[in-house]
């Protein structure tokens, strides 16, 4: 079916030009970046959360930097001027019909769809992990609510062992577990309570970053906190009354073994995987995540349906700063479906993580598809592969209003994207 036709809509449905799937930051950024191109444009967000949250400020949060409440506003007020919100969840697709059928029974028919619905965190894949969350000395900094419990647990504990540990990925901001790590030992050490405080890393990977040139920096980090670190480690069970986490651990030879840890403070990632109304849609690939190509961000089966965020299938970091870049690509190219804009342009695979490795000091790790360096400053301003305070400075006070007052307002500083035809000729 061309992308330049309209379906034949079904009397009673609503029907709007552009359709986007999910207000987080991936969702608002398009919508914005959209409205900037063409004010004119029928644009219709799906979504049923009352708040928008700036997740990357959560790890800041469980570390005492950031007050919870800067971390979130209402959706009503992230909206761009001239773009309808629909508050409802989303439980399936109809590409075929070009349609979204809503939980309270409407159907939605579009032109063009955007799909940014976000991940799901499979608290419940891990054995008694929901039931003790936020009790019991059991915390994660992927949860609101959750991030000053981490921080109060830093500040409490005296004595005993810390653990922390990382999913098999994808996870949406691969660094984040290694930033709890790292800030919760950075305020034992000036505490004077790192000696009786034993740290541990439990990595169901088998590196300990994915880009092998910020791995040395990442290292003198543990071992300047004397952190004994696991790979091969997925977390599978955990026993809050009595303190218990069970691991099973991967061996050489592929099969596995299960051991428990005795814990005083349990620092939890979950597992991540694409939200059920997605991986059971026509839009997903076998594994779940939404199938588009990885430069033009268009859907490979449906050509009227692009997808950004954490939800695609693209081996880019799950992290804000690759949908900043990959929000004006999506806005720019269903422009050109819609015979609006002339020339479509690519996606290159950024992604940023600023890996707080103390309070004041953060190796900021910046690459591209394949692991690629991509600095957005010259080295010898801010050498990304080293601790600096310049990138602490750019994570604590620069960030939080460039997402709320740039991204989400479709400003796009350092984000202008590049024509297709150049990128895919490399």
């Amino acid at each position: 079916m061309s992308a330049l036709l309209s379906p034949a809509v079904a009397p009673g449905t609503e029907h709007h030009k552009v359709l986007i799937v999910g207000a987080g930051a991936a969702g608002i950024a398009t919508a914005s970046s959209l409205i900037k191109r063409d004010p004119s444009l029928d644009i219709v967000l799906i979504d049923p959360s009352e708040v928008h949250y700036y997740q990357p400020g959560w790890t800041m949060v469980g570390a005492g930097v950031f007050a919870a409440s800067s971390t979130a506003r209402t959706t009503a007020a992230t909206l761009p001027r001239g773009v309808q919100w629909i508050k409802a969840r989303v439980v399936g697709f109809d590409p075929q019909a070009q349609t979204v059928m809503l939980e309270d029974g409407r159907a939605v028919s579009y032109e063009q769809l955007v799909v940014c619905p976000g991940l799901k965190l499979d608290w419940a894949a891990i054995d008694g992990l929901e039931e003790t969350l936020g009790r019991n000395g059991v915390t994660s900094n992927y949860r609101y609510d959750l991030a000053p419990y981490t921080w109060e647990l830093v500040q409490t504990l005296k004595q005993g062992r810390a653990l922390f540990s990382q999913p098999p990925m994808p996870i949406k901001c691969a660094g984040a577990p290694q930033k709890a790590l790292y800030l919760s030992c950075d305020h034992w050490l000036r505490a004077g309570r790192l000696g009786a405080i034993k740290p541990a890393f439990f990595n169901a990977g088998a590196v300990l970053f994915g880009v092998a040139d910020y791995v040395p920096a990442l290292m003198s980090y543990i071992d300047k906190y004397g952190v004994d670190l696991n790979y091969g480690q997925r977390l599978v069970a955990v026993d809050g009354p009595n303190q218990l986490a069970t691991f099973v651990r991967t061996l050489a030879d592929g099969s596995s073994e299960t051991c428990t840890e005795a814990f005083d403070m349990l620092h939890v990632v979950p597992p991540q995987v694409a939200p059920d109304f997605i991986r059971q849609s026509p839009l997903a690939d076998a594994s779940g995540w939404v199938d588009v190509d990885p430069h033009s961000l268009r859907h490979r089966q449906f050509a009227n349906i692009h997808a950004l965020g954490d939800v695609i299938n693209t081996s880019n970091a799950k992290t804000a700063a690759a949908a900043r870049k990959q929000a004006p690509v999506v806005a720019n190219n269903v422009l050109v479906a819609l015979g609006r804009l002339p020339t479509p342009v690519a996606y290159d695979g950024y992604g940023s993580c600023p890996l707080t490795v103390e309070r004041g000091k953060i190796v900021l790790a910046e690459f591209t598809y394949g692991g690629k360096l991509a600095p957005s400053f010259p080295r010898w301003l801010l050498d990304g592969r080293k601790p600096t305070r310049l990138a602490w400075l750019l994570k604590a006070r620069v960030l939080p209003p460039l997402y709320w007052q740039a991204m989400l307002k479709g400003r796009e500083w350092l984000a202008r994207p590049q024509p297709l035809a150049a990128e895919t000729s490399k």
